[in-house]
């Protein structure tokens, strides 16, 4: 009688009772990266850099730019940084590589009370300060008559 019990109890447990099965999202496992406090700054500083490369090179003859490294920081006494960073621009011809150095600022925003508000009173914004081209610029070809009239001139100064 017992077993007949268990068995019906069974049966009316199974039907009236759904069994629901749960399958858990996985979540991929980060992997350990390695990762620098410069690659960091290249990450925040990245957007604005891309821009005025773009502007002094055009996007037609750009295929990127490279980040080579950072030269030089400095902290501000409004409490902001100076970055000077080394970049370099490939080229189609490889003799024809360009390294410029980019001056970018860095603003933290003040929000902090512990900041002094008459020296630090900005939003977090990134600027691009100075922009030098630092390889020579390629020779402009010239035309015959430009070329004529720098023959003459050299011979003119000879004599």
């Amino acid at each position: 009688m017992v077993k007949i019990c268990i068995f019906l109890f069974g049966i009316l447990f199974s039907t009236f009772i759904p069994l629901q099965t749960v399958k858990a999202e996985t979540v991929p496992k980060a992997e350990d990266l390695y990762v620098t406090i410069e690659d960091i700054i290249s990450d925040i500083v990245f957007p604005s850099i891309d821009k005025r490369v773009i502007k002094e090179y055009g996007q037609d003859t750009l295929f990127g730019w490279e980040w080579k490294r950072i030269v030089d920081i400095s902290y501000n006494d409004n409490h902001s940084y100076d970055l000077s960073v080394r970049i370099k621009i490939p080229s189609k011809n490889l003799d024809n590589n360009k390294e410029d150095l980019v001056k970018v600022r860095i603003s933290p925003s003040c929000d902090s009370d512990k900041l002094n508000k008459l020296k630090c009173n900005h939003g977090f914004k990134i600027e691009i300060l100075d922009y030098k081209h630092l390889s020579p610029p390629a020779e402009l070809p010239t035309t015959k008559a430009q070329n004529e009239n720098l023959t003459e001139i050299m011979k003119k100064k000879k004599l």
